[in-house]
C-alpha cells in the first residue's frame, strides 16, 4: 500500500540562510518519502541566487518581499502574509526555518498560526543579552518557543534549550554550514581549473604578504563601532607585509562608512560581496580573519584560521572556549593590538591556528533528515577541548 509522502516546506531568504539550508534541502530531495518544497523570500536577490545556483536548487516559491529602506515591521508583516499564502497552497506537514532572521520568525509564526509543526535549524544559540545582537537574540528565542523540533548545532546550544521551558524536543546535530563548507572545499580542492579561476579573480593579491580577511556588517556596529573597526584596519594597512580584503556588504549603512574610511587606504581591497565559492577560497588563503559574522565564526575554525571576533558578546562561544577565536570588540586599539600580536609571532599564530571544529562534522543534514523521518541516529558529539592553547591565552592576556 502506498504511503502519502510528507510535504516539508523549507523557508529562507538571506544568503547565509541559503548556504546553511542548501545541504539540508539536497538531503530532503533524496528522501523517497518526502516531498520537499522550497520557498525563498527574495532578500539580497543576487547573493541568494548565487547560492541557489551553486547547490542546484530551484525554489518552488519566490516571494520577492524586498523593498528599499523597508522597516523590520514592514518586512515582517509582508512575510507573514506571503508565507501564509504558501502554507495554504502547499498544506505542508512541517515547516523548516533557520536561525535568527526576521524571515525565520515570520515563517514560524505563520506556520504556528496554521497549526503546522515547526522545526528550527540552528536552535539554542544565545548571548543572554536581548540587545546584542539585535534583533537576532529575540528572533531565535521566539522561534524556539514555537518549534516542536529544535536542532541544536552544539552541546552548549542544546544546554541553553534545556534551561528554558520549551515544549519541543531538542537534538544535537552539528551545524549544516559545515556540511556546505565541506562540499565546497572539496570542489575547490579537487578541481584545479576551478581553483585557478577563483585565484584569477583575486589576481591583485600578493602571495608573499599576510592576507587579513574582514567581514563587518552587524546592525549593532553601525555608526561609531564600524568607524572604529575601519580605523583599526587603516592602521593595520600601513604594515608593508599586510593586505586586507574586505568584501563590503550591500547595506548602505555599511558601504558609506567603509568606503569613506578605507577607500584610499593602502593595501586595502574593498571588493564586492563574493559568491560562496569565492569567499571560501579567500578563507582558505587567509592568514587570519576579522569578523562580526556568525557563520564565519563557524567556518574559519573549521579551516584552521585564527578568528578575531569584532563583537563584545557572541552566541557562538565554542571556538572562544577552544582557543581558536578571541572576542576583541570594536575598539580600534584592541583590534590592532590583537592582529599585531598574531602577525608578529609565528609560533603563536601557528598554535592559534590549530584546526578544531566544535561546530560540526559534515553530517548535520543527515541527522536532521533522520530525525524528521523518525529514524534513529547518533547525535553530534565533538571532542572536548583540552583547554585554551597558549597563543589564545596570550592574546587574551595582552588585551586584558
Amino acid at each position: 500500500m502506498n504511503t502519502k509522502r510528507k510535504t516539508i516546506l523549507s523557508i529562507f531568504g538571506t544568503r547565509p540562510e541559503a548556504i546553511k539550508m542548501a545541504p539540508l534541502v539536497k538531503a530532503l530531495e533524496a528522501e523517497p518519502d518526502v516531498r520537499s518544497v522550497v520557498c525563498v523570500t527574495g532578500q539580497h536577490r543576487s547573493m541568494l541566487q548565487q547560492v541557489l545556483e551553486l547547490f542546484d536548487i530551484t525554489p518552488h516559491h519566490d516571494l520577492a518581499v524586498m523593498s528599499e529602506n523597508q522597516s523590520l515591521n514592514g518586512l515582517a508583516s509582508r512575510l507573514i502574509a506571503s508565507i501564509d499564502d504558501v502554507i495554504t497552497k502547499e498544506q505542508p506537514d512541517r515547516v523548516l526555518v533557520h536561525g535568527d532572521t526576521t524571515t525565520a520568525t515570520a515563517a514560524a509564526m505563520a506556520a504556528f498560526h496554521r497549526q503546522v509543526p515547526v522545526a528550527h535549524i540552528e536552535a539554542g544559540l544565545r548571548t543572554g543579552d536581548m540587545g546584542r545582537p539585535w534583533p537576532e537574540e529575540m528572533n531565535r528565542r521566539v522561534v524556539d518557543v514555537m518549534s516542536d523540533l529544535m536542532f541544536a548545532p552544539t552541546p552548549r546550544s542544546h544546554q541553553n534549550l534545556r534551561k528554558e521551558t520549551l515544549h519541543g524536543r531538542a537534538y544535537v546535530t552539528g551545524n549544516t554550514v559545515i556540511d556546505a563548507l565541506h562540499a565546497v572545499t572539496k570542489r575547490i580542492d579537487t578541481h584545479p581549473a576551478l581553483r585557478a579561476k577563483l585565484d584569477a579573480r583575486f589576481s591583485f593579491l600578493d602571495p608573499s604578504k599576510h592576507l587579513i580577511l574582514v567581514t563587518g556588517h552587524r546592525r549593532e556596529s553601525f555608526g561609531q563601532g564600524l568607524r572604529d573597526i575601519c580605523a583599526a584596519l587603516a592602521r593595520l594597512a600601513r604594515r608593508p607585509d599586510v593586505q586586507i580584503v574586505y568584501p563590503v556588504h550591500l547595506n548602505p549603512n555599511v558601504r558609506a562608512t567603509v568606503t569613506s574610511a578605507l577607500g584610499a587606504a593602502p593595501n586595502v581591497f574593498l571588493i564586492a560581496p563574493q559568491d560562496y565559492l569565492g569567499f571560501v577560497r579567500l578563507l582558505q588563503r587567509a592568514t587570519l580573519v576579522l569578523t562580526d559574522s556568525g557563520g564565519v565564526q563557524e567556518e574559519a575554525p573549521a579551516l584552521g584560521k585564527p578568528v578575531l571576533v569584532m563583537r563584545d558578546v557572541t552566541e557562538r562561544p565554542e571556538a572562544v572556549d577552544a582557543g581558536t577565536a578571541v572576542l576583541v570588540g570594536t575598539n580600534s586599539d584592541t583590534i590592532a593590538a590583537a592582529v599585531h600580536l598574531l602577525l608578529d609571532d609565528e609560533r603563536a599564530r601557528a598554535a592559534f591556528s590549530r584546526s578544531i571544529n566544535p561546530y560540526g562534522d559534515g553530517r548535520a543534514s543527515a541527522r536532521i533528515v533522520a530525525a524528521l523521518a523518525g529514524r534513529p541516529f547518533e547525535e553530534f558529539n565533538p571532542a572536548t577541548p583540552r583547554g585554551m592553547n597558549a597563543a589564545a591565552r596570550a592574546v587574551r592576556e595582552a588585551l586584558a
